[in-house]
């Protein structure tokens, strides 16, 4: 099998199609959805493959989960749009066609929070899902899922608070944007930059295994509007720790880069939030990886499918014998405690990962991407069997 890292899926191409939809927000606060976009960079972009941290870090992602298998599943060609250390976004291929979808999206005010009620089904049309045998991108890419309809309820806080230290982004939703698809952070399955190698459609975007349109980094089927002070960029879309998600220009109407914003992707100043000035936290969208939120700065309320919490690495004195547990030598929190040292994740990841008893060692395989027989044999080792 070719090397994961060579062999990926591509983004972006011109786009041919596109709609208009209407969002109903919160505070008159609004951007203006698909209908024109903006021309792909015409240089090249850094790859960010294994740009991966356990700790804060700018233009790194500060990843929950630590380990990723290069032998997911997911692209199994590449072209001349990749190379070594960059990629060209106007080179690469989208998944083409034309799909327009009933999309719901709803963001209210209710008293200190933001909800969001959305179906998930994007306000723009999509490529055709799974990848046909005729789409070009299927020499690259044969992602066979199908976009479904999601039932997202999003509680935010109304203002959010820096919290009293960053928090790492899990694999899923990040955020949500008002083109009612997800944001999910810059990586793919293998721990490599998504929108330089896998396949999606002309605005970014394609489904998961369980059919969630998402994004990876800011999609052109968003105008980025700049009718804030100073030319900065209107609001595109809500990180699911409550702060803002804005466009790609800041203070003055520069285009911003990874120099210009903290390790978690964004900064603080004076912004128009729910029609009043405030000075905010907010994040950013930028061209160079990771394009949208490196870490959270508030506190992220928690969203069913994804691996969240500490990050997945091995616990301070793993390799030393843990304490007992409730249930003694072999119970199931000191059976979780030694498999998860040895995988390389906290024990409330595997918890969460495998869920209640008995394990469910694919949906595990899944989040954590680590093979289900070395989650197995792991458990096993860890009961002593």
């Amino acid at each position: 099998m070719p090397e994961a890292s060579s062999m990926r899926r591509a983004l972006r191409g011109s786009l041919s199609n596109s709609a208009t939809a209407a969002v109903f927000l919160a505070g008159g606060q609004a951007a203006l959805l698909a209908g024109g976009l903006h021309a792909a960079s015409a240089h090249d972009l850094p790859l960010g493959d294994d740009k991966i941290t356990d700790a804060p870090r700018a233009g790194y992602v500060f990843s929950c989960q630590q380990r990723f298998n290069k032998n997911t599943p997911g692209a199994h060609s590449s072209g001349d749009w990749l190379g070594a250390s960059t990629w060209n976004p106007e080179k690469k291929p989208h998944v083409e066609g034309s799909v327009t979808w009933p999309a719901r999206i709803s963001i209210e005010l209710e008293g200190d929070r933001r909800v969001v009620r959305a179906n998930n089904l994007p306000t723009h049309p999509t490529g055709v899902f799974p990848i046909r045998r005729s789409d070009p991108a299927y020499r690259y890419d044969r992602n066979n899922g199908r976009i479904t309809e999601q039932d997202i309820l999003l509680e935010l806080p109304a203002v959010p608070a820096v919290a009293a230290a960053p928090s790492c982004v899990p694999m899923g939703m990040i955020g949500f944007s008002l083109t009612n698809a997800a944001q999910y952070n810059a990586l793919d399955g293998r721990g490599d930059d998504a929108p330089a190698h896998e396949m999606q459609d002309s605005c970014g975007g394609h489904p998961q295994e369980r059919g969630q349109y998402h994004y990876h980094n800011m999609t052109p089927c968003i105008d980025d509007t700049r009718s804030q002070p100073g030319g900065h960029s209107d609001l595109v879309g809500y990180a699911i720790d409550g702060f803002g998600m804005f466009g790609k220009y800041g203070q003055d109407g520069k285009t911003l880069t990874n120099a210009d914003l903290d390790a978690c992707h964004g900064h603080a100043h004076v912004i128009d939030w729910d029609g009043q000035q405030r000075s905010l936290y907010h994040y950013h969208m930028t061209d160079e990886y990771p394009y949208s939120i490196g870490c959270f700065m508030g506190t992220p309320v928690n969203v069913p499918g994804s691996v969240s919490g500490a990050p997945q690495r091995p616990r301070e004195g793993a390799g030393r014998r843990p304490p007992e547990r409730r249930g003694g030598p072999g119970g199931r929190e000191q059976v979780l405690s030694k498999a998860a040292a040895e995988l390389g994740v906290s024990t409330e990841t595997l918890r969460k990962a495998v869920g209640p008893p008995p394990p469910d060692f694919q949906q595990a395989s899944r989040l954590l991407g680590i093979p289900a027989n070395e989650i197995r044999r792991a458990l096993d080792a860890a009961r002593g069997r």
